[in-house]
């Protein structure tokens, strides 16, 4: 006996259509939350008033740590304080500089005048 081919359909869409296969494409994971190290550093090292440049630092490396263990809501916690912090710092910092220059350009002639 011979076995003849069986009939087989192929789908096909009729000419002039269109068809477009869509893939769901998955969205990029979101940026991890800016820790703020270099600016702490900054404030640590230059602009220290009441240590509030060495809390910065503190917080921006508890940050850093919280990012890479992959909590994102606690990095963003604690780069909220650190951002904080040294906007603080900066301010208190420039604020005695500016006061200090000043202060000595008023009160140094006084040492030098002749009497």
């Amino acid at each position: 006996m011979q076995n003849y081919p069986q009939h087989t359909s192929i789908n096909m869409p009729s000419f002039g259509q269109n068809v477009i296969n869509t893939v769901p494409v998955s969205s990029p994971p979101p940026p991890p939350p800016k820790d703020f190290v270099l600016w702490s550093l900054f404030n640590f090292v230059l602009c220290n008033p009441f240590c509030l440049g060495f809390c910065a630092l503190s917080y921006s490396i508890k940050s850093r740590d919280r990012i890479i263990a992959q909590d994102l809501t606690g990095a963003s916690s604690y780069g909220r304080t650190a951002k904080i912090l040294n906007i603080v710092a900066l301010c208190l910092g420039l604020l005695v500089t500016i006061i200090s220059i000043v202060l000595v350009f008023l009160y140094l002639p006084l040492y030098y005048v002749q009497p």
